[in-house]
């Protein structure tokens, strides 16, 4: 009986030293940074309790440059998977204080394995990186491990959701697996994303330039894009992982969870106060997002990057649903290369995860200029086209007030499969709007007027009675019903119920070629 009690006791020991880690001095160290451990920092993200570690006496195999004397327990990550508000996660957490999280072979190995446990069993796949990148001293068997990760990463994009939260300073490979994951979280000050660190910039290129202003939280959530969400603490990122959860379906073949119903009257008289009739007044469309969504449902999602695009996911009567909005209070609402792209991955993460997708439609028209020309605003603004065609969910659009040009067809019309369109009384649905068509189409009457700027006001008014607004769409079909502003929750809650078991389907392929 002695013998089994000391072998039990060697097993404590040994998982003691692995959950030390780089050990008491590297974890003081951490803390000091402003940063948790990788074992705090899954305490905070699962349920308590639930964290079941796999795989956690893996070691490297590399015996060059020293290797063969720095055993590294647990490989500088921990695996495995617990529950998230009593649904399944699985997980890794980089380890920063073994080996400053880089990743080798087996380090690759353990966060693959995980990987496929995820897919096989069908629940979302949550990596806390905290790395300085490939492990140098492995060479090329590194590089293979980063490539292990990435092909699953692309091979179970779509299958389940994947969420990268950045907890560190990464760079090079290590910043290539989040960027395919569907969502990426940052921590201000404390994390960073880029392919060459500050140092090697300055050495090719001689810009000096610190790790935050170089791919800090605010660049990457403001200014490249490449990050959805940031927060001012790892506590704070880690309830913001937990909430995004709760919006989502565990896979590809489940709807999303329901929660209680917002039991407000859905009759709601704000919404004829908030945007102003004249459509050259701006206004901000979240608050036309607040009246009709559950209160306080609505998650915003690459809150400023591309700001003339509102996106996010929301609940209507506990039903998840995306929502893609035009936001008149930045660039009129008109449509960039930005928001092109952030609206487009937006919708084909929905129709991924069988989340409803509503449009709210206010646009001026794709933004023009030789910057947006020249950049490829073409090809970008094409990607919604290619993502509401492609979109199989139940897809619905209210024209709030402008609907202009190749925007209007972009933004989920009729011609690109909406299931059901609607306009408020006031829409203004035409090829331009009515001053620019006006001087167009009477700019011979204009200019041969006796008073050619009272002429044009009067043209302008002509062309909007008679053809700028809903009506003449809802005569030929391409809008379902004009409401009553008032209504517009009521008659999005009857669309979504009728809408609830649709299917449709595509022409057999392997993949379609969107417009990157």
């Amino acid at each position: 009986m002695t013998d089994i009690y000391e072998h039990i006791n060697k097993l404590y020991d040994r998982r003691w030293e692995v959950e030390l880690g780089g050990g008491d001095e590297r974890i003081i160290k951490q803390h000091e940074k402003g940063k948790l451990t990788a074992r705090e920092r899954i305490h905070l993200l699962v349920d308590k309790g639930s964290f079941v570690e796999l795989n956690p006496f893996i070691e490297h195999r590399c015996v060059d440059f020293g290797l063969d004397k720095t055993k590294g327990l647990g490989e500088g990550v921990v695996t495995g998977y617990g529950k998230v508000n009593g649904r399944p996660i699985y997980l890794f957490s980089q380890d920063f204080t073994v080996f400053g999280g880089a990743l080798g072979e087996m380090h690759a190995k353990k966060i693959a394995n995980v990987m496929d446990l995820a897919a096989k069993n069908g629940a979302p796949f949550v990596g806390l990186n905290d790395s300085g990148g490939a492990r140098i001293q492995e060479g090329v068997a590194s590089l293979d491990g980063y490539g292990q990760i990435f092909y699953r990463n692309t091979i179970y994009s779509g299958v389940i959701p994947q969420i990268s939260v950045m907890m560190g300073p990464c760079a090079g490979g290590a910043v290539y697996s989040p960027a395919i994951t569907d969502f990426i979280f940052m921590v201000k000050d404390t994390s960073q994303m880029f392919i060459t660190g500050p140092k090697v910039v300055e050495t090719v290129t001689g810009e000096k330039i610190s790790a935050e202003d170089l791919g800090g939280a605010i660049v990457h959530t403001s200014i490249s894009g490449n990050a959805h969400f940031q927060a001012q603490t790892e506590k704070e990122v880690l309830e913001m992982v937990r909430q995004l959860l709760m919006y989502l379906p565990q896979n590809n073949d489940e709807k999303p969870p329901h929660y209680a119903a917002d039991e407000k009257d859905d009759y709601r008289p704000k919404l004829t106060e908030i945007i102003p009739f004249n459509t050259l007044r701006p206004y901000d469309v979240s608050k036309v997002i607040g009246e009709v969504v559950d209160t306080d449902s609505f998650m915003e999602i690459q809150k400023d990057f591309a700001e003339n695009i509102v996106i996010g996911l929301a609940r209507m009567k506990g039903e998840v649903v995306g929502l893609v909005c035009n936001q008149p209070k930045v660039l009129a609402g008109g449509l960039d290369i930005d928001s092109s792209d952030k609206a487009a991955r937006f919708i084909r993460f929905c129709d991924s995860f069988n989340i409803p997708l509503i449009t709210f439609e206010d646009v001026s028209g794709f933004f023009p200029g030789v910057k947006q020309e020249h950049g490829g605003i073409i090809r970008h603004g094409a990607k919604i086209l290619y993502a509401y065609s492609e979109a199989t969910v139940p897809k619905l659009t209210v024209i709030l007030r402008k609907a202009y040009g190749g925007a209007y067809v972009a933004l989920n019309s009729k011609s690109i499969g909406a299931d059901l369109v609607f306009a408020w009384p006031n829409a203004e649905i035409a090829v331009m709007g009515p001053q620019g068509a006006a001087n167009i189409i009477f700019a011979k009457e204009i200019e041969n007027s006796d008073n050619p700027e009272q002429t044009r006001a009067q043209k302008i008014t002509e062309y909007r009675e008679k053809f700028a607004n809903p009506y003449v769409a809802a005569s030929k079909g391409m809008v379902d019903d004009v409401i009553d502003p008032r209504e517009t929750r009521i008659k999005l809650l009857q669309s979504l119920e009728m809408l609830r078991n649709k299917k449709e389907s595509r022409p057999l392929k392997k993949h379609g070629n969107i417009p990157l």
